[in-house]
């Protein structure tokens, strides 16, 4: 009885310690520079389509984060 219990609580944090690992690489993947840049990229494509001056001011935004966090730089949009 004592056995059963005892492997019950390895199974018990080897499988929080298996989701905490998983949570953590998913966090890093999100917000990775490549993830960033792919949805900047959509984001041009989808301002280019609707030329919506709200849209543009939010993702002026985004591109300035995303410029000083990353390598890659992104031009500016001209929201004139």
């Amino acid at each position: 009885m004592t056995l059963l219990k005892i492997n019950n609580i390895r199974i018990l944090i080897l499988v929080s310690v298996c989701i905490f690992a998983v949570a953590i690489v998913l966090g890093f993947m999100v917000y990775s520079c490549g993830f960033r840049h792919i949805t900047i990229m959509n984001d041009l494509k989808s301002y280019e389509k609707s030329l919506d001056p709200e849209f543009c001011d939010a993702l002026v935004e985004k591109i300035n984060l995303f410029n000083l966090d990353c390598k890659p730089e992104v031009d500016i949009l001209d929201c004139g």
